[in-house]
């Protein structure tokens, strides 16, 4: 699969001819070969999308939310042609490229829903005869930044609703799926976007520090949205504050799900399998930590690694339910996490098994605090049960982590599950469900190094544009002098 740039709506290659290749984590094989973006080329694109602006940000909601409609359409149709790119550039599974596909799907309709809802409101006004209003403008040109693990979801995320509300986007795509994200601007061109409104850059791996520097210090580049790990977040993040340039981050998370005494262990168990070992692990919402009542633990446990040892691990292109890891380094961590907890005092209750890329859902009983996995993410299919005495100390070591991004809590005192949620520090808890959890419509993002800002609905409207104060005055109004 060859891939070239978007700029303009037409396909181009580097200013330079230049390419990398991503190679299929379970073949070995090419799985890709992208345009390698130039600094020339991010000028390029930017110039694009600062022109498109000054035709889309004045086209009204109806014209943008018909595009999104079509472009939602196209993308369902797309969905066994984003399964065969997932499956070779990230090794996942059909299961998880089609919920790709359908949640992209919805993204792009929401975005259309919230045009109609880029408004303001009237202020009331200490001077009399004045009408006082804020309103929403859109920023400019934005650029987003999409991870590899979603491919399909983050990248469409990313640019979805800075477009419904009159912005024009740049889309930087991860070096590990240019082909699977890139098709999502292919899919804006067929709906008929206006030329320039998504252009679509890919960059070498080794390229990608220079190429997002460039992105972010362009003077006519106005709003940055990064989704990836925490470290690149950090980067991004000080980056845009020193060019006083907005951000929302989207970064790592660590996600607890606890479960008390009184909790449906069943339910939980089914809950706590869907979270930890959906697509390997490798979403920054997985459940990382399973935090568990001692009165329950031993239950709760063996009905979990009961269930665990039952889920199929192997090569994408069969029936298996999990996939493949993105890299042998990624395995290899995984190897790393288990190794270290059971030479700590772990017990290994279900999987260990690790070939190539492939690693078994494995979970980890009795973790401490003294061992890797407890505090960093795993972001794979191994898990830790850690086991408590009380509430509060759930809620200690729920909080013990410097992520904050998704949560959950299983409980029939649903007054208690409200106070333990209340202290929980995270962007997102639900309650008796999975941590996994993702609505177009509902506010979604973290807190401490989880990073900042909200993707969805009407939050996003915050995000993508300047909220203006403006007047209509009296012209023959009293003055002091």
């Amino acid at each position: 699969m060859n891939v070239e740039l978007l700029i303009g709506s037409e396909n181009v290659k580097a200013s330079n001819g230049a390419t990398f290749e991503r190679i299929d984590p379970v073949t070995g094989n090419v799985a890709s070969t992208a345009a390698a973006a130039t600094i020339d080329d991010v000028n390029r694109a930017v110039s694009s999308a600062h022109d498109a602006f000054k035709t889309w940000s004045k086209t009204t909601p109806n014209e943008r939310r018909q595009r999104l409609l079509k472009a939602a359409d196209i993308m369902e149709s797309k969905s066994a042609e984003f399964a065969q790119l997932m499956l070779t550039e990230t090794g996942s599974t059909t299961m998880w490229s089609g919920f790709n596909t359908m949640l992209s799907a919805s993204l792009l309709r929401e975005a259309a829903a919230i045009t109609t809802q880029v408004g303001g409101e009237v202020i009331p006004s200490n001077k009399l005869g004045t009408l006082s209003m804020s309103v929403h403008k859109p920023k400019g040109v934005c650029v987003g930044i999409a991870p590899w693990n979603a491919p399909v979801i983050l990248a469409t995320r990313a640019v979805a609703m800075a477009i419904a509300c009159g912005n024009t986007v740049i889309l930087k795509v991860s070096e590990i799926c240019p082909a699977t994200q890139s098709l999502i601007g292919q899919i804006f061109t067929e709906a008929g976007f206006p030329a320039g409104v998504l252009n679509v850059l890919s960059n070498a791996p080794e390229d990608a520090p220079e190429i997002v520097k460039a992105l972010i210090e362009h003077p006519l580049v106005k709003h940055i949205n990064f989704t990836g790990s925490t470290k690149i977040g950090r980067i991004v993040g000080r980056l845009a504050a020193e060019n006083l340039k907005p951000a929302l981050l989207e970064l790592g998370g660590k996600a607890p799900l606890i479960v008390l005494q009184d909790a449906d262990i069943d339910g939980a168990v089914n809950a706590a399998l869907f979270g930890a070992f959906m697509n390997q692990g490798q979403i920054c919402m997985s459940t990382e930590r399973l935090i568990v009542h001692k009165d329950v633990a031993d239950e709760f446990s063996q009905k979990l690694s009961a269930r665990a040892a039952l889920l199929t691990t192997g090569d994408p292109r069969n029936e298996v339910l999990l996939g493949s890891l993105v890299s042998l380094d990624a395995a290899e961590k995984m190897n790393q996490l288990i190794q270290d907890a059971l030479a700590k005092g772990a017990n290994l209750t279900a999987g260990g098994g690790i070939k190539g890329t492939m690693v078994e859902a494995t979970l980890l009983d009795n973790v401490t605090s003294k061992m890797r996995i407890y505090q960093e993410e795993s972001f794979g299919p191994v898990k830790s049960i850690i086991r408590v005495k009380s509430v509060e100390e759930a809620i200690h070591v729920a909080n013990d982590t410097e992520y904050g991004l998704s949560a959950a809590v299983f409980t029939r005192d649903i007054q208690r599950a409200l106070q333990v949620a209340n202290h929980i520090e995270s962007g997102i808890c639900h309650i008796n469900g999975p941590t996994l959890g993702d609505e177009p419509q509902m506010p979604f993002g973290g807190m401490k190094d989880s990073g900042y800002g909200r993707f969805g609905g009407t939050s996003s409207i915050a995000e993508f544009t300047d909220l203006r104060w403006i007047t209509i005055e009296d012209p023959k109004q009293h003055y002091p002098f």
